[in-house]
């Protein structure tokens, strides 16, 4: 997830992405993403296992800022919010 320029990333990992952004976009969740205004999904994958989604976590969350700009633009090129796909 994104602010609105595009200026700070956020890597997160859920159960339920539908409810998970929404609590985003609607300032429901205190911390990063409130203080930064997170509440653009530009990026996403979907694991049936939860221990390999944490890892593939880990492993974004570990990965330079390029390495994440190249995984949103080969997904979304045009950093479009993706909630309403969902």
């Amino acid at each position: 997830m994104t602010n609105k320029n595009n200026s700070v990333l956020y890597t997160g990992v859920t159960n339920n992405l539908t409810r998970r952004v929404y609590e985003h976009k609607h300032k429901l969740i205190k911390g990063f993403t409130e203080k930064y205004n997170i509440s653009k999904l530009v990026f996403y994958e979907n694991y049936q296992d939860i221990n390999d989604a944490i890892a593939r976590e880990k492993q974004i969350k570990g990965g330079s800022r390029a390495k994440k700009i190249k995984l949103i633009e080969d997904m979304n090129k045009s950093w479009n919010d993706l909630y309403d796909e969902l």
